[in-house]
């Protein structure tokens, strides 16, 4: 051992014995993690992949909690990933002209600078601005951590096996956990949400991680029967474990977004993406004009009486097509409050985070449920309506060109990539952005570390995968920053 390699082993040695011994002294039990805090600081200095493989298997098994002041944030996923946006902006101001301009300068990558954008326009202009700024800088780091460092470090088939792994080793943990509580419970509907604690925040973000990461799973199959391993007992077994985790979440969204993932695999595969994203328009338009021409909607009015929660999931079920069930007409209830707002802000909207502190003084009280109160400060139940109503209209289009340039831009890249290793992960992340899609049509997620993440890291596979070329080192990563991991 050389001098300089014995000097940091004893100052580090020292270190640890000194935090253990104010921890004990003093019983701040958490003084004793500063040693392991200072290794992963400079650990992430001279590498930060280890981070990011750590992050992503956070994603599954972090937990959300309440700070002092009413901040809330996602243990440990959401300090991870602030440390890591930081760590990229100076990795980017260092190495930028080695960068590869083909993904970070991709039109799908300038899409979402641009939906990123008008969100920074619409805070200035927020009704609160300090919420708009809290969700902001929440995007920012999103963004920085999910999207631009997977350009950086997901440049080849291998490395996006390995995201896959590092994601569905911890969340098959968190399913199976679920089941074998949920088994103490006789699988009980009005008993699952004890089971998820505290990985999961409630059924939607669990159905809805499980369901957003089965392409993933997908793709891992097909990688392991690719290799000539054997590959059936992943599929029979995990994959029947899975579905089953996904069927006893009992969440209807994830029923529907994977049928809907199923039928988009083939229309991606006959290059009909576009027609079909132009039926989804149309029909989306029709619907909204069909509830507010001549104040239609006021005709689906709930019963105060009859609209109740439901104990039995087939009870919820019919009382769903009935309108009786109480969180489909609780939606109703805000998606009204959400369209009365629209006319008072339709340019910058009342910023974004704002709904929830402003949607009460413009709700309609032939909609109020049992649940209007709304105790959890819960949002607006349809993410496309809250941008509408928090950035505007010029936020609701820039999502929706983003959206639809992800899967237009998508299924031309798989079209025209050659290695099947590629074509694979660009199928696996387009399904993975349409259930995400399909899911913000009646919740906010992608906001949540459970699922806004896996959406965003799919994002940028695909761009990834797209301009990816078999045989080619990556060129995104500056080899004097780290060793190859390849």
């Amino acid at each position: 051992m050389t001098p300089a390699l014995l000097r940091i082993y004893v100052g580090y040695a020292a270190t640890v014995l000194l935090s253990v011994g104010v921890a004990i002294a003093s019983g701040a039990y958490w003084v004793a993690g500063v040693p392991v805090l200072l290794w992963v600081a400079v650990q992430s200095v001279l590498d930060f992949r280890a981070l990011f493989w750590l992050l992503l298997s956070m994603i599954p098994l972090g937990t959300e909690v309440n700070l002092p002041g009413g901040i809330g944030t996602d243990l440990p996923t959401e300090p991870i990933a602030v440390g890591l946006t930081g760590l990229l902006i100076v990795h980017l101001v260092r190495y930028w002209p080695q960068y590869d301009r083909r993904t970070f300068l991709h039109p799908i990558a300038l899409l979402l600078y641009l939906h990123v954008a008008w969100i920074l326009v619409a805070s200035v202009f927020g009704e609160i601005p300090l919420i708009s700024l809290k969700f902001s800088l929440a995007k920012l780091w999103y963004v920085g951590a999910f999207f631009l460092l997977p350009l950086l470090l997901l440049t080849t088939p291998r490395r996006v096996t390995i995201f896959a792994h590092c994601i569905f080793w911890p969340l098959l943990f968190v399913a199976v956990q679920t089941l074998l509580r949920h088994a103490g419970y006789g699988f009980s509907f009005a008993d699952q949400f004890r089971t998820m604690h505290p990985f999961m925040r409630n059924h939607v973000s669990y159905a809805g991680c499980l369901a957003t990461f089965t392409p993933w799973l997908g793709y891992l199959i097909v990688q392991r029967r690719r290799t000539g391993r054997s590959y059936k007992w992943l599929l029979y077994g995990i994959g029947a474990l899975w579905l089953l985790a996904i069927g006893l979440a009992f969440t209807r969204a994830a029923y529907v977004a994977l049928v809907g993932a199923v039928a988009a695999f083939y229309i991606i595969r006959q290059r009909l993406l576009r027609p079909a994203l132009v039926l989804v328009l149309v029909a989306g338009v029709a619907t909204a004009v069909y509830f507010t021409y001549d104040d239609k909607y006021l005709d689906y009015a709930p019963d105060y009486d009859t609209t109740i929660s439901h104990q039995q999931f087939n009870d919820l079920i019919s009382a769903t097509y009935q309108l009786e069930d109480i969180s489909t007409m609780e939606r109703f209830y805000r998606w009204v409050a959400g369209g009365n707002m629209i006319p008072y802000r339709p340019l910058t909207g009342f910023g974004p985070g704002n709904f929830v502190e402003h949607y009460q003084a413009y709700t309609n009280n032939n909609f109020t449920t049992y649940v209007s109160d709304n105790p959890e400060r819960s949002g607006i139940h349809n993410y496309y309506l809250m941008t509408l109503v928090e950035q505007g209209y010029p936020g609701l289009f820039f999502l929706l060109l983003f959206m639809a340039g992800v899967l237009v831009y998508g299924e031309q890249l798989y079209h025209r990539q050659a290695d099947p290793e590629a074509r694979a992960a660009i199928m696996a992340g387009l399904l993975s952005v349409l259930i995400v899609a399909a899911f913000c049509i009646i919740n906010d997620v992608l906001e949540t570390d459970k699922i806004g993440t896996l959406f965003f890291l799919s994002v940028a596979i695909i761009v990834t995968m797209g301009t990816y070329r078999g045989g080619q080192l990556p060129s995104s990563l500056p080899a004097s920053t780290a060793p190859s991991i390849d």
